[in-house]
């Protein structure tokens, strides 16, 4: 990763890392069944899914952006937006990223792109025209961390496991995989698809936790950054507060893109939160309060 000045959290990264190891081991456990299951087929499986992985990977920020209806913009369209994300690239001593606005009411960001040399930053109108000018700062350098810490990049090799088991799964549905006797295809046919799936769900699980590690890094580096976390916790009640006011059917709409938006479009609480790829309103909000209580105290 490029140096910048965005600051780092031990305790997160800690957190993250072994999170990343436990994907990984999963992600080894899932091999080595392949490798006995599939007996001489699963080279060209691996093979086929490591190509899915290489072109998500690539073109995921082109993907995301299209998607999301993001139309990149010259400073000359957006002089406050650039300026904003001018001043905060100087700060942190990182390259610009392309700047873009998608024209949705939702009142949301986010930031694509697999490096800093890569990489997208895109505000809604809605955004635009909800933030007071410290508070569209505060979100812009919670996305421009993201960027920082190359958190796509990270979140897509996390998820490359569960594309994979998800794949298995499809493929062993669909064909004999083993050419041998009757019963050693059944085998195979019920042993694949039941590894595949609880591989899957760990793996969902375990992306989604690592996920909302990455949101609250994002939240805390922003805040350093700039110094004002009170603006950051503003930026944040003001939109999810605001969500309640959007149609259904559009939040519906953004819905699938929650992972990489600054706050979810949906969000509840039980059983939800545990798949929820965002931390709750009240746990960002309780470390920007104590981030602006030391920084009081310095």
């Amino acid at each position: 990763m490029s140096r910048t000045r965005y600051a780092p959290d031990r305790g997160l990264t800690g957190r993250m890392v072994t999170t990343m190891f436990l994907i990984g081991l999963l992600y080894v456990v899932f091999v080595g069944v392949l490798i006995v299951a599939l007996g001489k087929a699963w080279p060209l499986i691996v093979l086929l899914v490591g190509g899915l992985f290489v072109a998500q990977f690539w073109f995921s920020d082109r993907i995301a952006a299209y998607s999301m209806g993001a139309r990149e913009v010259t400073p000359e369209q957006a002089p406050e937006l650039h300026g904003a994300v001018d001043r905060l690239c100087a700060l942190a001593d990182m390259p610009k990223p392309r700047v873009a606005i998608a024209d949705s009411d939702v009142p949301n960001a986010f930031a694509t792109g697999r490096s800093q040399r890569k990489s997208l930053v895109c505000a809604t109108t809605g955004l635009l025209r909800r933030l007071e000018p410290e508070e569209l700062e505060g979100v812009l350098a919670h996305e421009l961390s993201h960027v920082a810490h190359r958190d796509v990049a990270v979140m897509t090799v996390a998820a490359f496991l569960g594309v994979l088991a998800g794949l298995i799964t499809r493929i062993a549905l669909w064909s004999g995989l083993m050419r041998g006797g009757r019963n050693n295809q059944n085998v195979a046919l019920l042993l694949v698809p039941l590894v595949s799936a609880v591989v899957y769900v760990l793996s969902f699980l375990l992306t989604r936790l690592l996920s909302r590690y990455r949101e609250l890094s994002a939240d805390r580096a922003g805040a350093l950054l700039t110094g004002r976390p009170s603006a950051l916790a503003s930026a944040l009640t003001k939109v999810s507060g605001q969500m309640s006011r959007i149609p259904t059917r559009d939040l519906r709409r953004a819905e699938p893109f929650n992972a990489f938006f600054f706050a979810p479009a949906l969000s509840g609480g039980g059983m939800s939160r545990l798949l929820s790829s965002h931390p709750t309103l009240e746990r960002r909000l309780d470390q920007l309060g104590r981030i602006s209580a030391q920084l009081g105290q310095g």
